[in-house]
């Protein structure tokens, strides 16, 4: 298990829209699109990149999605926590 990741994510207010935005980025949009022009994080200005961060500095949802994320590039599902829907693409580990 890595001990710190870097995630970007997209913030926005319900399921069906993070689906919508999901359906597009597999069909081969980018992620970093979406984020500048869908969410409502600040984070969104730069591709909805959040840095490094370890366990217990994000919300318990938000966190587990990011950490169980595999591969470089790979984007989660719809997670739900008390700021909106989010979709989290893991964008490096470190061990």
């Amino acid at each position: 298990m890595s001990d710190e990741i870097r995630a970007s994510h997209i913030l926005v207010n319900s399921e069906a829209e993070a689906k919508e935005i999901l359906d597009e980025i597999k069909s081969g949009k980018s992620f970093e699109y979406f984020a500048q022009e869908k969410s409502l994080c600040p984070s969104g200005k730069s591709g909805g990149d959040l840095g490094f961060f370890g366990h217990g500095m994000m919300v318990k949802p938000f966190e587990d999605a990011a950490f169980a994320l595999k591969e470089i590039g790979e984007v989660s599902n719809p997670i739900k926590t008390q700021f909106g829907w989010h979709l989290i693409k893991l964008t490096g580990k470190n061990d």
